[in-house]
């Protein structure tokens, strides 16, 4: 299985790459017409990055997602130290473009990712904007609108880092280069690029 790119980076003109980021997060960052889930990149991100906090729940609301109640109870109580381990095991924050071997089945992000979605009520979306938030260099966001245009409605990681890591990283470094000409946050990965110029994309196909 291969990732597809978004129409916006199969070719080497990066002007509609930056149009559709500029809508997203406001030209300057954050001025007028940015979205609302220009606000999740930043927000508390002193979070502490080995446990699920009050401010990654409500952070992924800027992204149109409502934790329900059972991951509220699982993630900030019942459950939180489970999952801190699991946060552990898959170790800090890295690019995803650095991971040199295969993501199998043993990775611990599979663990980590098929933890959240048992929690009645966290679907593979909601799963992936939480686990963003805890790993947004190495874990990217999925939803329907992304599925469609990137083709990954079976896999998204194996098939992305493959295509980061193609040509020596020319994917990687390209998605950091537009971030820098927008002069965006560094928080702002790779990965939340991509992410954010597909959904883009998808959006307005759909209009």
């Amino acid at each position: 299985m291969t990732f597809r790119l978004p129409e916006a980076l199969q070719t080497s003109d990066a002007a509609a790459a930056i149009a559709l980021l500029k809508r997203y997060y406001g030209a300057p960052y954050l001025g007028a017409g940015c979205a609302d889930g220009a606000h999740f990149d930043t927000w508390a991100t002193d979070s502490d990055p080995m446990r699920f906090t009050a401010d990654d729940l409500l952070a992924v609301k800027f992204l149109s997602v409502e934790a329900p109640k059972t991951a509220v109870r699982a993630l900030l109580r019942d459950r939180a130290d489970e999952f801190a381990a699991l946060l552990m095991e898959l170790g800090p924050d890295r690019d995803l473009a650095d991971e040199d071997k295969p993501l199998d089945n043993s990775w611990p992000g599979w663990r980590l990712e098929d933890k959240l979605r048992l929690i009645p009520g966290v679907g593979r979306t909601t799963a992936s904007k939480l686990l963003a938030r805890k790993r947004p260099r190495l874990l990217p966001i999925w939803d329907i609108v992304i599925r469609d245009v990137t083709d990954t409605s079976k896999d998204q990681w194996e098939p992305l880092r493959v295509a980061l890591r193609a040509d020596n990283l020319v994917l990687h470094r390209r998605l950091l280069h537009l971030r820098d000409a927008l002069q965006l946050p560094e928080e702002i990965s790779a990965l939340r690029i991509l992410d954010v110029i597909a959904w883009r994309e998808g959006k307005d196909r759909s209009l």
